[in-house]
């Protein structure tokens, strides 16, 4: 890359790809515990989701850092929040303990598809206008 422009430019496409691949997880995660999916399935996406979600939180916040982002803290409180909530979620699917999942994975998805309509988006506008 020639400049910080393109730079800019292609860390939010990767960041969009990144939240889409992250919000079709949930969707699964939603459609399976919805269904009363396999529990083995449904603790297969739980694992997939969990994985790709930290990996693309630890690349969103060192782009933050990067770009000395003012909503940092914020911002990593809403992951971490996330993080949370997901490890819970799985650890009482391995327990057994199918009550709850279909609406805690539609709260979950609610609230990353929050996070990122108005968070994210505040971030990339700011990398967008090179601040």
């Amino acid at each position: 890359m020639s400049n910080i422009s393109e730079f800019n430019a292609a860390a939010t496409a990767e960041t969009d790809r990144e939240h889409e691949v992250q919000l079709e997880l949930l969707r699964a995660l939603c459609a399976a515990a919805g269904g009363n999916g396999d529990a083995a399935a449904v603790g297969e996406i739980l694992d997939r989701l969990i994985a790709y979600s930290e990996a693309h939180f630890m690349s969103e916040e060192l782009l933050m850092r990067l770009k000395s982002y003012d909503d940092y803290e914020d911002h990593v409180d809403d992951h971490v929040y996330m993080m949370d909530t997901l490890r819970t979620i799985a650890a009482r699917h391995a327990a057994g303990d199918l009550t709850l999942l279909a609406g805690e994975a539609t709260d979950a998805l609610a609230f990353i598809g929050n996070h990122i309509a108005t968070r994210d988006r505040r971030f990339v506008d700011s990398v967008r206008k090179g601040l």
